[in-house]
């Protein structure tokens, strides 16, 4: 098997990856968005709060 990153053999302390910096590199990736999964795009809390409706008021 051979690591995702740098295409070295894996390490089996850091499989999939062959180093604790390869690991890292993927991570870096994920924090800076440039891996994503495909789903829905998500509006903002202000979009948000324009579409529901607002709450009955209540009785005293």
């Amino acid at each position: 098997m051979h690591c995702p990153i740098c295409n070295r053999e894996t390490d089996r302390k850091y499989r999939p990856f062959c180093s604790r910096r390869c690991a890292d590199v993927d991570l870096g990736r994920w924090f800076s968005g440039k891996y994503a999964i495909p789903g829905e795009e998500i509006g903002s809390e202000a979009e948000d709060e324009e579409q529901s409706p607002a709450p009955p008021a209540p009785r005293h």
